[in-house]
C-alpha cells in the first residue's frame, strides 16, 4: 500500500503548481447520497466506492456484478439459481434462506430478499457502496454495509437514447429511454425498457448444449410531478422477467473416498479441477419475475425536507432441475443411485423449488437543514414480508435418457417441504452531525429495529409440522469523529453496529431457530485529493467482532437446509482505493481491500475454531487504466483495461477445500461521437477458469462434492445512440 502511494505521488511530484497546471484537467467530483444527504464522495466520513454515469458506461457496468468486481473487499458469486447470488464484504457473506448481509437500496426503498440483488443495469445515475455496518441509517441486513443505487430522473427537456450490441454465446440486447416534460415545469415522464437474450458458453457435453442460457426483459416508468414549489411526488413502477439456465453444479469425485458419503470432510484432490457439468436434466429458473411500485413524496422547506416512501413488491421464482449433478455413467451419483441403492434400477432424482414473495414498506423521514452547525435526520420504517417456499425431490424410475423435464416427471417424491415465512418488522432512527469546530465534526446515530418472524412448516404426506414465532430486536448506534485537515483531506475514527435478524429453519428440523447476528465495527480511514484534484488517495482499516455469525449447510439425515450460528468471529482489514489522472485524458486507478477472519468460538464445531469464515476471500485487487484521445473534430476514442484479482477463497468453516487465487482481465475500446458510441468489449479475455460456489459433501448434503463453473470469455460489440 505504502508502495503504491509512493510511486503514484512520485509520478506527479515535479515540483511547484504552476498557473497552466492549476487550469489542467482534474478528476470528476462525485456527489453522493451516502447519508441521507448530497455530499462530496470526499467529504463523507465513511468508506465508499461510488460510480457516476460518466463511470458506469466507460466501464461497461451493465449487472450487479459489474460493479462488484470493481468493489475493493466485496464479491458477489452467482449459484444454483438465475437470481440467487452470494455478496460477501468484509468477510461477511449472504447465505441461502436468510437475509442479506447488506442493505440494497432503489432509489431510497430496500430491496429486502436475496434475489433481488441480481440487477440489469440500465439508465442509472449513480451506485455507492458504503463498506462497515450502517445500520443506524440502513437498519437491519446492513451489517457488512449498503448498495444504493440510484436510477435517472425526468428532466424538464425532452431527450431520448438507444443501445444494441451482439456477441459471443448468441447474446443479443437493446435497450432504449426516452423522457421529458408532460406538462412544462410541472409533469414529467421517463420510460425506460431492456431486452438481452444470451444463449451461454459452458458446455455441457452429455446434454450437448450449454448450461448457462438466459432471457431478461425489464422496463422501468418514472413520473415526477412538481405539484408547487415545495412539494413533489415521483411515481416509479418497474416490471422484470426473467429465465434461463440454473443448477449446472459439477459434480467432482473424491478419489480418496470413492463413491459415498463424506460426513467428516476428507479434502478433495479434484477440488481445484474446473470440469465442465454433466447433467441428465438441464437445470432451468422457469420464472423469475418481480413488479414494483414506489411512491416518493416529498416537501422541502427552509427548516429542512420532510419525506414519505412507500414501496409494493412482489417477486416470483421457480425452477426445476436435477439433483445428482451427474450423467449416470462412470464415478457418478447417478451411477450410485442405480447400482447400489436401486439394484441396477435405472433412476435419475430431480428437485424444484417455488418462491413467492410479497414485500410492503413505509418510510417517512425529516432531514433538516444542510447549512446550520447542527444538523439532523429522524425517520421511521415499517416492512410487512409475505414469503412462501416448496421445496420438492424426487426419483423418476423411467428416466428418459439424456434429459426428462418437469412436465415428463412422474416419480416420486422423497422431499416435499412447505415453509411460510411472513414478518412485520419496524424501526425508528436519527442521526445528528455537530460541528464541534470548523473542522472537527461529531455525528451520532442511533436506531432501534423490531422484527416479528412467524414461521409455518408443512412436512407433506406426513411429519411433524410447526408453527413459531419470535421478535427479534436491536440497538446499533454509531458515532464519527471527522477531523477536516483542509479542503484536500480528512480523516476520521468510527464505532458502529450493525443486525441480521434471526429466523427459523425448515419443517424437517423442527423449526429450529437460529438467533441474530450482530457485529461491532471499529474503523479508522482518511480521504485525500493531491495535485490540484488529479490524485484521489482513500483508505480505511478496521477491526469487528461478530456474534452468531450465521452460516448455512444441509444435514443430509433430514435433507434439510440449516441456518447456524457461530458463536464468536473476528475480522481485521483495510481498504486502499486510488486514482490518478496522469494527463489530459489519461486515468490510473488501483484498489487493495485485505479481510482476515477467525472463527474464535464455535460450540457446535469447536474443530473449525482458529479457521477463516465461511466464503471469505483473502483479498482483492483492482488495477485499470483508461485513455481517451480525439482523432477528429468531435471524434474521440477511448481505450480501457480492468484487471481483477481474488485471493484465496474459503467455502466452509472447516476451511478445507479453498480455491486457489486467480484473475480476470476485461477491456474496452470505444470510437465516440457526440451522439453516438461503437464499443468493442470483452470481460475474462484469458478464458480462466473457476468456482462461483463450491459445496463439499459435509456440508452440502450431496454424496460428493460439487461444484458450481463461473462463466469463461465474453465478448461483443454495443452501438449507442442518444439525442437530446
Amino acid at each position: 500500500m505504502k508502495r503504491l502511494a509512493l510511486i503514484t505521488v512520485i509520478t506527479f511530484a515535479t515540483g511547484t503548481t504552476t498557473a497552466e497546471e492549476r487550469n489542467a484537467p482534474q478528476l470528476e467530483e462525485i456527489i453522493v447520497t451516502a447519508q441521507y444527504r448530497a455530499e462530496s464522495l470526499q467529504e463523507v466520513p465513511v468508506a465508499v466506492t461510488a460510480f457516476s454515469a460518466e463511470d458506469i458506461v466507460e466501464a461497461g457496468i451493465e449487472t450487479t456484478q459489474d460493479f462488484v468486481n470493481l468493489t475493493p473487499n466485496m464479491t458477489l458469486d452467482d449459484s444454483f439459481t438465475l437470481g440467487n447470488t452470494f455478496v460477501q464484504v468484509r468477510g461477511v457473506a449472504q447465505i441461502n434462506n436468510a437475509d442479506s448481509p447488506v442493505a440494497i437500496v432503489v432509489d431510497g426503498v430496500p430491496q429486502n430478499n436475496q434475489k433481488q440483488f441480481r440487477q440489469e443495469l440500465f439508465d442509472i445515475e449513480r451506485i455507492e457502496v458504503l463498506k462497515g455496518p450502517q445500520g443506524s441509517l440502513y437498519g437491519r441486513n446492513a451489517i457488512g454495509g449498503a448498495v444504493n443505487i440510484v436510477t435517472k430522473m425526468p428532466t424538464e427537456s425532452l431527450e431520448g437514447g438507444v443501445t444494441v450490441g451482439a456477441g459471443n454465446g448468441g447474446l443479443q440486447k437493446a435497450n432504449a429511454f426516452i423522457g421529458g416534460p408532460i406538462v412544462e415545469d410541472k409533469l414529467m415522464f421517463r420510460l425506460t425498457a431492456a431486452y438481452k437474450e444470451f444463449d451461454g458458453v459452458i458446455d455441457n457435453d452429455y446434454l450437448g448444449t450449454e448450461v448457462d442460457f438466459y432471457e431478461t426483459k425489464d422496463i422501468r416508468g418514472r413520473l415526477l410531478w412538481n405539484v408547487t414549489e415545495q412539494f413533489s411526488a415521483d411515481l416509479r413502477v418497474a416490471y422484470s422477467d426473467a429465465d434461463g439456465g440454473c443448477c449446472w453444479d459439477t459434480f467432482l469425485f473424491n478419489p480418496l473416498i470413492g463413491n459415498g458419503p463424506n460426513p467428516t470432510g476428507i479434502s478433495n484432490p479434484n477440488n481445484n479441477r474446473y470440469q465442465e457439468p454433466a447433467m441428465n436434466i438441464l437445470g432451468r429458473t422457469d420464472v423469475l419475475e418481480s413488479t414494483e411500485v414506489t411512491l416518493k413524496l416529498t416537501w422541502s422547506g427552509d427548516v429542512g425536507e420532510f419525506s414519505y416512501i412507500f414501496n409494493d413488491t412482489s417477486m416470483d421464482e421457480d425452477y426445476f432441475a436435477d439433483l445428482d449433478f451427474t450423467d449416470g455413467v462412470d464415478d457418478s451419483l447417478g451411477w450410485l443411485f442405480t447400482n447400489v441403492f436401486f439394484a441396477g434400477l435405472p433412476v435419475a432424482a430431480d428437485q424444484q423449488q417455488l418462491l413467492s414473495v410479497d414485500l410492503r414498506s413505509h418510510e417517512f423521514r425529516f432531514t433538516s437543514d444542510d447549512t446550520s452547525r447542527v444538523r439532523w435526520i429522524a425517520g421511521a420504517y415499517f416492512l410487512e414480508t409475505e414469503r412462501s417456499l416448496a421445496t420438492i425431490g424426487g426419483f423418476d424410475f423411467t428416466p428418459t435418457t439424456p434429459t426428462f423435464s418437469r412436465e415428463a416427471f412422474s416419480g416420486v417424491a422423497f422431499i416435499n417441504l412447505l415453509d411460510d415465512n411472513d414478518n412485520e418488522a419496524w424501526a425508528l432512527f436519527g442521526q445528528l452531525e455537530y460541528d464541534i469546530t470548523d473542522d472537527l465534526e461529531l455525528t451520532f446515530g442511533l436506531r432501534y429495529d423490531n422484527d416479528e418472524r412467524h414461521h409455518r412448516g408443512t412436512v407433506v404426506g406426513g411429519g411433524a409440522n410447526t408453527d413459531r414465532k419470535k421478535t427479534f430486536r436491536d440497538l446499533q448506534p454509531r458515532v464519527i469523529l471527522t477531523k477536516t485537515w483542509s479542503e484536500d483531506m480528512l480523516g476520521y475514527v468510527s464505532y458502529s453496529r450493525g443486525f441480521r435478524s434471526g429466523g427459523f429453519n425448515g419443517p424437517a428440523v423442527g423449526s429450529q431457530a437460529f438467533a441474530e447476528e450482530t457485529l461491532d465495527n471499529y474503523e479508522i480511514g482518511f480521504k485525500s485529493t493531491w495535485l490540484d484534484q488529479r490524485l484521489q488517495l482513500n483508505a480505511a482499516a478496521f477491526y469487528a467482532q461478530s456474534d452468531d455469525f450465521q452460516f448455512f449447510f444441509v444435514d443430509l439425515s433430514t435433507a434439510s437446509q440449516v441456518i447456524a450460528n457461530i458463536e464468536e468471529v473476528e475480522m481485521i482489514g483495510a481498504e486502499v482505493e486510488v486514482q490518478a489522472l496522469l494527463s489530459e485524458g489519461w486515468t490510473l486507478y488501483a484498489n487493495l481491500g485485505v479481510t482476515d477472519s477467525s472463527i474464535e468460538k464455535s460450540a457446535s464445531r469447536p474443530q473449525d475454531e482458529g479457521n477463516r469464515t465461511p466464503k471469505n476471500q483473502k483479498y482483492t485487487l483492482n488495477v485499470g487504466s483508461q485513455y481517451t484521445w480525439p482523432v477528429a473534430d468531435g471524434l474521440f476514442v477511448r481505450a480501457r483495461v480492468d484487471y481483477e484479482h481474488r485471493g484465496r477463497k474459503y467455502w466452509h468453516p472447516d476451511n478445507r477445500n479453498s480455491m486457489d487465487p486467480f484473475g480476470l482481465l476485461s477491456a474496452r475500446f470505444a470510437l465516440e461521437g457526440e451522439r453516438w458510441s461503437a464499443t468493442l468489449w470483452g470481460r475474462n479475455i484469458t478464458d480462466e477458469e473457476y468456482w462461483q460456489d463450491y459445496n463439499a459433501a459435509a456440508f452440502s448434503g450431496a454424496l460428493g462434492d460439487i461444484g458450481f463453473l463461473g462463466r469463461g470469455r465474453t465478448y461483443g460489440l454495443d452501438l449507442s445512440w442518444r439525442f437530446d
